[in-house]
Formats: structure tokens, C-alpha cells, sequence
């Protein structure tokens, strides 16, 4: 830890906001612990990069943005009158700085392959409970606030909500580094337009066009980024390529990794060893995108033809093929698949579920059963933006999409099978 005496009243160039300043001493030592520095080495977008070649920001850079429209946000809010004291200021604004320390590298994928039952949400949690040990007890506001265990709510929905400061963030951050336009919102608009009632968060009526845009945004940015067909094929080729290695190490092979990446392969870690042994939280501290993407590369040369495989196809970026429509893909479908590629590779058909598989994906741009967006009128009317809006296609955007997909090998995947 920075001597008490150094200036830590910094500012950071941000290529979205400009300047970014830091308020409180507190929020610079957080940053300085390595807990919040391993965000550096964590991309925002994960394998996006593939599709969109600049967007290799990082998680870093996500929550420092966040920080500073929630510090826009409260400054609005009391210059409308609702009083937010100091300690609160500061306890929300290190709520969202730390909203996202629990992702782990290439954020969703390690939930789902390596790390059991457990949330980067969970995870978050735990960070936070242990950098309150650290601190003395000083995040203790800001974990009631981002568990919601606060008095004002708004403060809370500033930080987890259908338009907290988190999606206002990434919206416009993932846009400009993508180069995807239709993600541009008018955050500055949308904050100025923020107001509480009732305690809550409400935006003034006045602003409705600024919200309809938002929420249209995020759909389209959902199916043109998030969910981009490319995108989704190579973060599951991440998936099955952990799995795998896991499976592996679980039979004891000898796999190439750190040793953080170590802890996790060749044992079970699920929520109860977070919460029961510290060393979880330490090791898991300790991995980023640079510990899968070293493994994967040495990975290419494993004796294991699946492993060999899978990772020659991510490092050379020879994905899945997928195919995506709105009904599901029936098992004769599947079954054509998996015939065509252990008859031409001699693998098992257990073996093949790691090039053939079918799922779905979900695009929900508002849900208003969750917490509502409501529209603040002059006579202190409070209506859903989803009855509220001129367009309709507002209350369209209120209903789930799902849509089906099937990812099955490229001809280049099947001959390293064949070749190794």
C-alpha cells in the first residue's frame, strides 16, 4: 500500500469520458490493490476481438467508466434535492468500481467449464467481503448497497438495474471500440435526466426518446456483438477446450498451466470452497486471460488428439461452423452430424460432443417484471416506459427472443483430428 502522504488524487485519460477523476483516497487505494488491478488483464469482450478487431478493452477500463457516470449520476441527483451524504457517495461509487472484480478470465466461460456453481456475481461478493478485512471495515455501505440492503434504493439502481451506470457504460465503451454505431446512446442525456421518487430511481419524463434509444440499442448490440454468431462459436470452443483440459487433469494427465490455473484444473472448486477456504479467493485472484491463453497455445502440442485439436482451431481461429434460426434442432439433425464425424475420424461419439452441440440464446432488451424504468411526469405521475412510449416496438422488445443454434466442425478441425 501507497505511504499515507502520497498524492492519490489522480486523474485517468479515458478515451470515451475524457478525464476521470478520483474523489476519494480510499477508491485509489482499492484501485492499487492487485485484487482490482488483475482487471488490466482481463478484456471486457472476451474472444470478441475475433469478430471486432478493436475491441480489446479491458474490465479495467469498464469499471473506472462506470465509476465516473455514477459520480455524474449523484451529482444530479442532488442537485434535485435528495440528499446523499458523503459516506454514501463514496460507498456507491465503490460498489460499482467493484461491480464486476468477480469476472474471471474470458468472463463466462470459466463459470461454465473449470469453476462449479458459482457466479462472477458470487465471486464479486467474496472480493468485497475480503477487501473489507483488508480496509478496516470501510466497504461495509458499499456491500450493503450492492446487496441492496440499503435504505435508499436508488442507490442500489444506480448500480444494478434496467439502466444503472454499468449499461449505460458498456453500451457506449463497446461501441466505440467495436466501431459498432447502433450501440451509441446518449448517456450525458440520460443521466441528466435522472431524478429519485419514492425513493427509487426515475428518469423525467422529458427523456423518454433518450430511453427508447437505449433500450433498442442494447438489443441490437445483444445480436450484433454479444451474441454474434462468431463470437458465440469461439467462446464455446473456449468452453469445450477447459472442459476437456479439466477432464484430463481429473484423470491425472500432465497438463501445462500456471499454477493458478493448477488449483483449479485438477480439483473441484464450487461456491461452498469459496466460501470455505480463503485460498480459493487468493488462487482465484490470481488467474486472467494470459493463464488460458499461454495453456491453450501449449495445449496444440498435448498428447490428447481432443485437447490438441480444439486448440489448434482457437489459436489458428479455425472455428465452428453454427448455424442459428428460431426453432430448435431436432437429434436426426445432430445424429447426421456426429455419424458423418466419428466415421471420418474414428473418434467416439462421446468424444465428438466436444465439435457437435446444439443450444440456445436469449435476447431480453427490457423486462418490465424486473425493476421497472418509470418515467417521472410533471404532476408526479410515475408510468413504465413501456407504456409510456410512443414507438411499439417498445413493448416488443418486452418479450423474450430465443433463438437455436447448432455448432458442428469446419472441414480444417476435422483433419487435425485426422493428422494427430
Amino acid at each position: 500500500m501507497r505511504n499515507s502522504k502520497y498524492n492519490k488524487k489522480k486523474i485517468f485519460n479515458d478515451p470515451v469520458y475524457g478525464f476521470i477523476s478520483l474523489p476519494f483516497n480510499l477508491i485509489f487505494d482499492i484501485i492499487e490493490h492487485p485484487f482490482f488491478q488483475r482487471l488490466r488483464r482481463i478484456k471486457q469482450l472476451g474472444l470478441t476481438h475475433l469478430v471486432y478487431p478493436g475491441a480489446l478493452h479491458t474490465r479495467f477500463h469498464h469499471a473506472m467508466g462506470a465509476m465516473h457516470l455514477t459520480m455524474k449520476a449523484l451529482d444530479v441527483i442532488e442537485s434535485k434535492g435528495q440528499k446523499v451524504t458523503k459516506k454514501e457517495r463514496k460507498a456507491t461509487l465503490i460498489a460499482i468500481l467493484l461491480h464486476d472484480i468477480g469476472h474471471g478470465p474470458f468472463s463466462h466461460a470459466l463459470e461454465y467449464s473449470i469453476v462449479g456453481n458459482v457466479t462472477h456475481e458470487d465471486i464479486s461478493t467474496f472480493f468485497m467481503q475480503h477487501l473489507n478485512k483488508v480496509f478496516d471495515g470501510k466497504l461495509g455501505l458499499a456491500i450493503q448497497i450492492f446487496e441492496n440492503k440499503y435504505k435508499k434504493p436508488f442507490l442500489h439502481q444506480l448500480v444494478s438495474s434496467q439502466l444503472d451506470m454499468d449499461r449505460l457504460d458498456y453500451l457506449k465503451r463497446d461501441s466505440f471500440f467495436t466501431g459498432v454505431s447502433e450501440g451509441v446512446i446518449s448517456s450525458e442525456r440520460i443521466i441528466s435526466m435522472l431524478h429519485v421518487k419514492n425513493g427509487d430511481l426515475v428518469i423525467e419524463a422529458k427523456g423518454i426518446y433518450s430511453i427508447e434509444k437505449f433500450i433498442i440499442a442494447r438489443r441490437l448490440m445483444y445480436w450484433q456483438v454479444y451474441l454474434h454468431k462468431t463470437v458465440l462459436s469461439a467462446e464455446r470452443l473456449v468452453v469445450n477446450i477447459l472442459q476437456r483440459a479439466k477432464k484430463l487433469a481429473l484423470n491425472e494427465a500432465e497438463l501445462f498451466c500456471t499454477d493458478a490455473l493448477r488449483y483449479f484444473l485438477y480439483a473441484n472448486h464450487d461456491k461452498q470452497s469459496f466460501e470455505e477456504n480463503p485460498e480459493t479467493l487468493i488462487r482465484f485472484s490470481e488467474l486472467d486471460d494470459f493463464d488460458i491463453t499461454a495453456s491453450i497455445k501449449m495445449w496444440q502440442n498435448h498428447s490428447d488428439p481432443i485437447l490438441s485439436s480444439l486448440c489448434k482451431s482457437l489459436v489458428n481461429r479455425n472455428l465452428y461452423k453454427i448455424d442459428i434460426r428460431k426453432k430448435p434442432f431436432t437429434e436426426e439433425e445432430l445424429n447426421s452430424h456426429f455419424k458423418e464425424l466419428t466415421a471420418s475420424t474414428g473418434i467416439s461419439e462421446q468424444e465428438a460432443k466436444y465439435f457437435i452441440f446444439s443450444d440456445s440464446i436469449k435476447n431480453n432488451a427490457y423486462s418490465p417484471k424486473k425493476d421497472k424504468i418509470n418515467l417521472l411526469y410533471k404532476d408526479g405521475t410515475i408510468i413504465d416506459i413501456a407504456e409510456a412510449a410512443d414507438q411499439l416496438n417498445i413493448n416488443a422488445l418486452t418479450e423474450e427472443v430465443i433463438k437455436y443454434f447448432i455448432c458442428y466442425p469446419k472441414q480444417v478441425m476435422v483433419d487435425n483430428l485426422k493428422n494427430e
